[in-house]
C-alpha cells in the first residue's frame, strides 16, 4: 500500500512540474486542483501527452484516453461507418463507436461527425478519420466517465474559429495516414515542427520514442506518431525555452576521447 501511495504521489509531483513548466501563466491553484484530481482518478500522464492545458481549462488527449482503456483492460472498440448521414462527394463522414468495457459489457456509444464546415483547411482530405476518432474519444469518455472534452474535438484543432486561432499548431496538418492526398505525411510534418522552431531533430526523435513508448521513432503506431506531433507543436507554441529543456534531457553525454 505505501508503494502504491509514493508511486501516486511521484506521479503527481512530475505532473504537476511539467505542467508548470510547460504553461508557467496559467498554472494556478484551480488548475493544480484539477490536475491532482485527474492523476488520482485516471493517472493521467502530463508529460506523456494525455492532457493538455488551454486557456486555463484541461483537455485530454486521444493518446492518453487509448492508454487509460489499455490500463482499464478495455475488451475491444468496434467503428462503424452511419451510411445514412454521409456524403463522400460533400466530405460529409458520420461514424459510431462502441466501446466494450469487458466481454459481458453491452457497450457504450459515441458518435463523431466531420465535414469541411467543421474542421479546418489543414485537414482537408481526411475528415473521414477526423470523425473517426471524434468517435472513439466519445465513447471513450462516456466509458469511463470523463467530463473533459478531448483535444481532437475542439475548434482551434479541427475548425477555423478565430477565437481559437491562437492555439492552433502551425505548420502541423495532423494528417492521419500519411497518403498523398494533397497533406504532408507525418513525417513532413514533424520536420516542418523541427524547422520552425530550430530544434535538434535528433533529440526529438529521442523524445518522440519515449513518448510513444517504444525504442525508436519507426516502431510507433500511427496514432501515438499523431499526438506526439500534436503535443510538440501545443508545447513549442506555449514555451519553446521549455521544451528545448526537456529536449537536452535526452542529450547523450560525448565520450570523452584520449
Amino acid at each position: 500500500m505505501s508503494r502504491t501511495c509514493s508511486r501516486l504521489r511521484h506521479q503527481l509531483q512530475t505532473n504537476l512540474w511539467t505542467a508548470k513548466r510547460l504553461w508557467p501563466h496559467q498554472i494556478e491553484k484551480t488548475q493544480a486542483k484539477s490536475l491532482e484530481a485527474l492523476s488520482v482518478q485516471y493517472l493521467f500522464s502530463v508529460p506523456l501527452g494525455d492532457l493538455l492545458l488551454l486557456d486555463g481549462k484541461w483537455y485530454v488527449t486521444h493518446a492518453g484516453l487509448l492508454r487509460l482503456a489499455q490500463r482499464r483492460r478495455c475488451s475491444g472498440i468496434r467503428v462503424q461507418q452511419v451510411a445514412q448521414f454521409c456524403d463522400s462527394e460533400a466530405s460529409r463522414w458520420v461514424f459510431k463507436a462502441t466501446l466494450y468495457k469487458s466481454s459481458s459489457s453491452k457497450g457504450f456509444v459515441g458518435f463523431g461527425d466531420a465535414d469541411p464546415s467543421n474542421t479546418s483547411p489543414l485537414v482537408r482530405g481526411a475528415e473521414m478519420r477526423v470523425a473517426e476518432t471524434r468517435a472513439v474519444n466519445r465513447a471513450l469518455r462516456k466509458a469511463y466517465g470523463i467530463g473533459l472534452c478531448s483535444v481532437e474535438e475542439l475548434k482551434w484543432l479541427s475548425g477555423s474559429s478565430e477565437s481559437n486561432a491562437r492555439h492552433r499548431p502551425q505548420g502541423a496538418s495532423y494528417d492521419l495516414n500519411g497518403s498523398n492526398n494533397g497533406q504532408p505525411r507525418l513525417r513532413d510534418q514533424l520536420c516542418l515542427l523541427i524547422r520552425k522552431y530550430n530544434l535538434d531533430s535528433n533529440l526529438v526523435k529521442a523524445y518522440a520514442a519515449d513518448f510513444c513508448g517504444t525504442q525508436s521513432l519507426k516502431e510507433a503506431s500511427r496514432e501515438r506518431v499523431e499526438s506526439f506531433i500534436s503535443h510538440l507543436a501545443a508545447c513549442a507554441k506555449e514555451s519553446r525555452d521549455s521544451l528545448v529543456c526537456r529536449l537536452n534531457s535526452y542529450a547523450q553525454p560525448e565520450e570523452v576521447k584520449s
